[in-house]
């Protein structure tokens, strides 16, 4: 059972233990991109699934979001606190970050958005507040975007922060892309479209793009770009792009949207964006191109007013509901029993963590021998590089190489950013 940080003012919670569930979570979290870079069974996903766990996770982020909110601004504002380790107050921080990571990785399978249930709508929520903020700030300067000095331990906290922030932002990016693919519930269609108009979201995330100007947002860090491939979509480019092509193009979508004056003009700036150098890039824009000319010269009917009972998200409000003017008392509480470790304690962390991040006790949960990435054999020797991928022979690791290139860069880049924040925190 995945244990709340502290969301009470009684030792009800333990502390080492939600420390532990963090760890299995990381540890899932790695595993499961590992199988899906290389293309292995998924049985992380399969075990989320079968064991009813993602509106498990969608919850825990859920409660870490509003800790952040509610908590920790409250923390950092008390004058008796002045940490000489942010170890553990950086894990909580992390922990948003390494589930909406996960759930990135599975939702892109229809059976996980299924297994999502009611917490789905949740997820749509969440999504939303972290697109809002996306462009709302527009940023890229992802280590300390309030631009001010650095001087304490609580400030670095306070800007590393932010910097997850972003990159979490990003990620419901494509938790939502994968919400549109696959939703089928009249009250998850009406929630992205009447509750929170998320197609004119997109517009401005279009618009001013916030992961791509001279330099562009790939794999968690900031690239320069060649002048000659500035005019390539990113990733993120595609996510938007595809959202807004699910929204728009399908039937019961259309049905249910307003396009009243605002709606409709917003929608029609997509057209300036619609160029032909991005319809060869993602080639079935082109319908997106021709709904927009021909919504250009009509005006749509209005949404059919229907009498219907919807569901509506209950875990944020429930959170809130549950806690409304404790935040000060359970910051104060953390302070003195969470974020307050002894020597030992953090002895004793480093060492769980040590082995979180160690591949050869991932490798352990596989089901079943690992096989050659190349040819399939049971396979005795792995990449060296980012240890994710094994192989019978140094013949066919030459040979899966151009293959295996890329997702070694990103398991590679994504295990070094993980370890530099926790020996910045450390």
């Amino acid at each position: 059972m995945l244990l709340h940080v502290g969301f009470d003012n009684s030792n009800i919670y333990q502390t080492r233990q939600w420390f532990r569930q963090h760890e299995y979570i990381e540890k899932l979290n790695m595993q499961a991109i590992l199988n899906a870079s290389a293309m292995h069974d998924e049985f992380v996903k399969e075990f989320l699934v079968s064991y009813g766990k993602i509106p498990v996770l969608v919850h825990e982020m859920i409660l870490v979001e509003v800790w952040k909110h509610k908590v920790f601004p409250v923390l950092c504002q008390l004058q008796d606190f002045n940490p000489k380790n942010t170890f553990h107050l950086y894990m909580v921080i992390h922990h948003e970050a390494t589930i909406i990571n996960l759930l990135e990785t599975i939702m892109f399978h229809k059976d996980s958005c299924e297994a999502a249930d009611d917490s789905v709508l949740d997820l749509v929520d969440y999504c939303h507040r972290k697109l809002t903020l996306l462009a709302s700030k527009a940023t890229h300067d992802q280590h300390n975007p309030t631009g001010k000095a650095v001087v304490s331990t609580i400030e670095e906290l306070q800007a590393q922060n932010a910097a997850l922030e972003f990159e979490i932002s990003l990620k419901a990016v494509s938790v939502l892309r994968y919400i549109t693919d696959h939703a089928e519930s009249i009250s998850v269609i009406s929630r992205m479209l009447c509750t929170h108009n998320m197609p004119c979201v997109l517009v401005q995330l279009i618009d001013c793009c916030p992961w791509s100007e001279i330099e562009k947002y790939i794999n968690s860090r900031w690239q320069k770009i060649p002048v000659e491939d500035r005019l390539k979509i990113t990733k993120l480019d595609g996510q938007v792009w595809i959202s807004l092509f699910n929204l728009l193009l399908r039937q019961d979508c259309q049905r249910k949207y307003d396009f009243n004056n605002f709606n409709k003009n917003q929608l029609l700036k997509l057209r300036g964006f619609l160029t032909e150098v991005l319809i060869d890039q993602l080639p079935n824009l082109v319908e997106l191109q021709r709904y927009l000319a021909h919504l250009a010269v009509t005006d749509p009917a209005p949404p059919k007013k229907e009498l219907i009972l919807e569901q509506v998200p209950e875990i944020w409000n429930h959170i809130l509901r549950e806690n409304s003017g404790k935040w000060k008392a359970i910051a104060k509480y953390q302070v003195k029993e969470t974020f307050n470790p002894s020597e030992s304690d953090l002895k004793l962390q480093a060492q769980r963590l040590a082995q979180t991040y160690n591949l050869d006790v991932m490798e352990s949960l596989l089901p079943e021998k690992p096989k050659c990435g190349s040819c399939g054999k049971e396979a005795a020797k792995r990449c060296s590089r980012c240890q994710g991928e094994w192989y019978c022979h140094r013949e066919c690791q030459v040979k899966h190489w151009p293959k295996h290139k890329k997702a070694c860069q990103l398991i590679t880049e994504a295990t070094e950013k993980i370890q530099r924040d926790l020996q910045v925190n450390s």
